[in-house]
């Protein structure tokens, strides 16, 4: 079985229950990193949100 990547919005703003989940890394972030845009008007790197919130599950 293939390993997901996953983040969890709430591990940013506990208000907010969106919750990205692919087996393609690079969408599981660019998704993540539209989503904090859009909803939060919070930029992260790439980077960033691959360090700090996601998970490999």
């Amino acid at each position: 079985m293939a390993d997901a990547h996953k983040l969890d919005c709430e591990s940013v703003s506990d208000t907010c229950r969106f919750i990205v989940q692919s087996e393609d890394e690079e969408e599981a972030v660019e998704l993540a990193r539209n989503h904090m845009k859009e909803v939060h008007d919070q930029e992260y790197s790439d980077d960033e949100l691959r360090e700090e919130h996601l998970q490999v599950v």
